[in-house]
């Protein structure tokens, strides 16, 4: 099975271009969303996570997001240590979903695929990028921030030039319409490279 990472900055749109692999008849694994499951779900998880941030991590068994992210924003080493737990659980969720695909390869979304080495499991890695201002005005509509907050998350994921300097393909998302053709695109180069 061929492991096709996919990547860009916060509010690059990742998960647009993953839904058009999807609509492409591609399975698509959002590392992100299968995270936050497992910190739900997996009793492990929940032990190290009250461990690391304490009694507040999960209020009535709900992550408390706030209050993580407020610890994670004044100190980032907490950030590290929370990934330590997360990351080796997700990662070996992944290979069991990968083996119940039946498709030439796989997506696999990953926010920070370079940061955490995650591009050394995948066969081809797409960068996906878009213009910081856009990025911003994105992610000031969706998730109701500030502009200081997502200074500090891009400060603490590679520049574009970084990612792209290591990967395969490149998908410039500025344009819905621009976006889906560059899509079929890197599809069709891919599935050439799985004969």
């Amino acid at each position: 099975m061929i492991i096709v990472g996919l990547t860009g900055g916060i509010g690059s749109g990742k998960t647009t271009v993953a839904k058009q692999f999807l609509a492409l008849g591609i399975p698509v694994y959002i590392a992100d969303e299968e995270a936050k499951k497992l910190m739900h779900k997996s009793k492990v998880i929940k032990r190290k996570l009250i461990q690391l941030f304490g009694n507040k991590a999960y209020v009535n068994g709900e992550l408390n997001k706030s209050f993580i992210a407020n610890i994670i924003f004044n100190d980032s080493s907490y950030l590290k240590k929370m990934n330590a737990i997360i990351h080796p659980r997700v990662a070996r969720h992944f290979e069991k979903w990968t083996l119940k695909q039946v498709a030439p390869y796989v997506i696999k979304e990953v926010a920070i695929l370079f940061e955490n080495g995650g591009n050394k499991q995948c066969d081809y890695v797409i960068t996906v990028i878009a213009p910081f201002e856009l990025r911003i005005e994105r992610l000031l509509k969706r998730d109701h921030t500030t502009r200081n907050k997502l200074n500090a998350i891009i400060k603490n994921q590679w520049s574009d030039d970084d990612k792209i300097k290591l990967s395969d393909f490149v998908i410039d998302n500025t344009t819905l319409e621009s976006t889906k053709k560059q899509v079929v695109k890197v599809h069709e180069e891919i599935l050439k490279k799985c004969i």
